[in-house]
């Protein structure tokens, strides 16, 4: 693919429409070629400011999309205006609506056993025709090179065209990074996306998702956890956009 976008601090984000997204993502799931999706919101964005390795495995990925509402909006700032934000949570719901249409299999990764299991009983009833090859959560250690290697095989046995991570980030970029050349299909890091569909956790209104405050609905239900975080990333994220905003200015001027 043609990657068409901008970096935003310092992520390349891409540029695309969802029906872009999801008829790239099909096309790379019915050749399972081994490559990687990754969704940034604000925190991955930052992220890519203080963790170098982080950055390379963003920027080396095949497509980024801009996960969090504040990232489409600076797409639309850097020469893009009709950028929609394409999100986790529903980009992997509308890449199973195509998986289930034209028959290719998907495979689940990370979470917890309880959660998945809720989230097939959640697919079944919408797509009561999509192929599961597999579902696996995965130890929250760190892996041995031995059992990295038995998930590896495990996973490719399947013949899953179309594997979901969710591992968190940085975790799953990093894991899907080190996985492109050994797992033989589409990797897509669709962070919490498990949770919200599983019914483990609870999503924003739907007005709240089209207005840019699915952040502030985690926030409210999250506080201890989240405050700080968002405290800190979105002024990083505020400060980085407004100084390339001046400087795109200054070059135009």
């Amino acid at each position: 693919m043609l990657r068409k976008g901008i970096p935003v601090l310092g992520a390349f984000i891409d540029a695309l429409s969802w029906d872009d997204a999801i008829e790239q993502i099909v096309a790379w799931g019915e050749a399972r070629e081994s490559r990687y999706v990754c969704v940034c919101n604000v925190h991955s964005v930052v992220t890519t400011t203080l963790d170098p390795a982080f950055r390379a495995v963003v920027n080396e990925a095949e497509m980024s999309t801009p996960d969090g509402a504040p990232v489409a909006w600076a797409l639309r700032q850097f020469g893009f205006p009709r950028q929609e934000r394409i999100n986790g949570p529903d980009l992997m719901w509308r890449c199973l609506g195509e998986a289930e249409r034209v028959s290719q299999s998907v495979f689940f990764y990370g979470s917890s056993e309880a959660t998945l299991a809720k989230l097939r009983e959640s697919m079944a009833a919408s797509f009561p025709h999509l192929i599961v090859a597999g579902m696996r959560s995965p130890p929250y250690r760190a892996l041995s090179p031995l059992e990295d290697e038995a998930e590896v095989r495990l996973i490719n046995s399947s013949g899953a065209n179309i594997l979901f991570v969710g591992l968190g980030c940085p975790k799953q970029e990093k894991w899907m990074a080190a996985c492109r050349g050994r797992i033989n299909a589409l990797m897509i890091g669709v962070g919490a996306a498990f949770d919200y569909h599983s019914g483990a956790t609870r999503r924003a209104p739907l007005w709240m998702q089209r207005n840019g405050l699915e952040w502030f609905h985690r926030l409210c239900t999250e506080p201890r956890r989240l405050f700080k975080r968002y405290l800190i990333t979105n002024t990083i994220f505020v400060i980085g956009v407004a100084k390339q905003l001046i400087a795109r200015k200054l070059v135009d001027d």
